[in-house]
């Protein structure tokens, strides 16, 4: 973070004294402005590398930095109103709107203003990353032959196989795919498996970045509520016979945002269900590497305990590593995977190797188990900072439920609270927060605000974090 700041900080400076040189006027050397500013060279190679990228400076290897030409003057803004009718017309047709919502995947994805705790994120601190072992995978990697050369499109058999460990039971190498993270696998899975203008059963409440991409598809998400035990087969039912749906998107561990774990008596049930109504269950095993140190033994994915094909499953490295990890795997048994595999290369060729050499690497170093070690006792911590915290300072929120993995906590606000003004003003107070609205795809039963103890520097932030929340909360309940 340090180098990142000093960087930012050289490149300003230099960017205010350009106007002390010709146009292709030789900027001092490197190693003047290491003297100088009292940086490391590295630190200048950035920042004037970051101002070559900006296109204020022209690099020569061997010669140094000269300043750039001026940029031409941009030219009157051309009108784009034309859109509007073209973009609304194309969509007249459709059975369902395909417009794209994005606002409840940016909450988790923007970064807040400097200052600001950030309750909203949806991935770990930067402290919690494993990025000195990112970093000597990534090394690793560039040194294997042909690690530039294209992969095969399903992905590396090595990979591939490590994943199909993972998931357990009878899943073999050949019925994974590669993919580029979980959101694309989901997109994926969901454009496989579902035609423009189908039902697809949700949980509810559900990840938001799944809504989004269901609805960009042309498809109609139907809830199925969840509870403490994950999703009720009873109403699972009921709404396959009622919608005639296809397709099941359900997480069965740590479910997102409720936490809740499928339990052991109804994941037979849920897969008996979505067989006799011969549809598929698109399980998204997102946090499975993000288990706390005391959660005990987990379940099984539910694709371990599936020979028929019924489940589509979906497994990253993303959530455990860095949010540019972008890692995944999707698998699937029958004649879908070849579909699956279609939509993947048409969308994106393949995953690029050196990530998926990486991943090997990484995956593949004694230096992974420790971090998932590291991690689960960490987060075990935030987990129990954050709960304490809140029982102590917010009592009138209720916390139905503490998991035992992921990285949040979901709170039902009393009755009759305004969402938007509590975000409003918890972000008034310093601390950004996510609301529950886009979690569901109908009318809520009530408010609620997902809380992330993974995104914050540790302990002592989430503490202060939870007193500012305590604010917003006295401004606004």
């Amino acid at each position: 973070m340090q180098e990142r700041s000093s960087v930012t900080d050289l490149a300003e400076q230099l960017r205010r004294e350009l106007d002390r040189y010709s146009v292709g006027g030789k900027l001092p050397s490197s190693r003047s402005l290491v003297d100088r500013f009292r940086v490391s060279p590295v630190t200048v190679s950035r920042a004037l590398a970051q101002l070559a990228a900006e296109g204020l400076v022209v690099t020569r290897p061997g010669a140094g930095a000269f300043r750039a030409a001026a940029r031409p003057v941009a030219a009157p803004a051309g009108d784009t109103s034309w859109q509007e009718v073209a973009l609304s017309a194309d969509g007249a047709a459709d059975l369902v709107p395909r417009s794209v919502d994005a606002s409840g995947v940016l909450v988790s994805l923007a970064a807040p203003p400097p200052g600001v705790v950030e309750f909203n994120g949806g991935y770990l601190h930067p402290s919690l990353q494993p990025e000195r072992a990112m970093s000597a995978a990534l090394a690793r990697a560039g040194r294997r032959p042909g690690v530039w050369g294209r992969p095969p499109t399903e992905g590396l058999p090595e990979l591939r196989e490590w994943f199909a460990r993972s998931i357990g039971g009878a899943v073999t190498a050949a019925e994974v795919l590669i993919t580029a993270g979980g959101q694309s696998a989901l997109t994926t899975a969901l454009r496989a498996l579902a035609p423009p203008g189908a039902p697809v059963l949700v949980e509810s409440p559900t990840y938001p970045g799944m809504l989004a991409i269901a609805r960009s598809a042309g498809l109609r998400p139907v809830p199925v509520p969840v509870d403490a035990d994950g999703v009720k087969p009873a109403l699972l039912a009921d709404a396959f016979r009622a919608t005639g749906a296809r397709v099941f998107v359900c997480q069965p561990l740590f479910q997102n945002p409720t936490g809740a774990v499928l339990a052991p008596e109804r994941r037979g049930e849920v897969l008996r269900i979505a067989r006799e109504a011969g549809a598929f269950v698109v399980e998204d095993d997102f946090v499975r590497r993000l288990v706390h140190e005391d959660a005990g033994p987990l379940p099984r994915p539910l694709a371990a305990d599936d020979p028929d094909g019924v489940v589509v499953h979906i497994g990253s490295l993303t959530k455990a590593t860095s949010p540019s990890f972008r890692v995944s795997a999707l698998a699937a048994r029958g004649p879908v995977l070849e579909r699956l595999r279609a939509i993947q290369i048409v969308d994106t060729f393949f995953v690029p190797r050196p990530l998926q050499e990486a991943a090997l690497e990484l995956v593949g170093s004694p230096a992974w188990p420790r971090h998932l070690r590291t991690i689960s006792a960490e987060l075990k911590a935030r987990r129990d900072a954050m709960a304490a915290a809140l029982r102590l300072e917010l009592p009138e929120l209720a916390l139905p439920h503490i998991p035992s993995g992921g990285y949040h906590l979901w709170l039902r606000l009393p009755d009759g609270t305004d969402e938007t003004a509590l975000t409003a003003a918890a972000l008034r107070a310093g601390v950004a927060v996510t609301p529950g609205r886009p979690y569901f795809s109908a009318e809520p039963p009530a408010g609620h605000v997902r809380l992330s103890f993974a995104a914050v520097a540790g302990p002592r932030e989430i503490k202060e974090g939870v007193r500012r929340l305590r604010t917003a909360c006295d401004e606004v309940l």
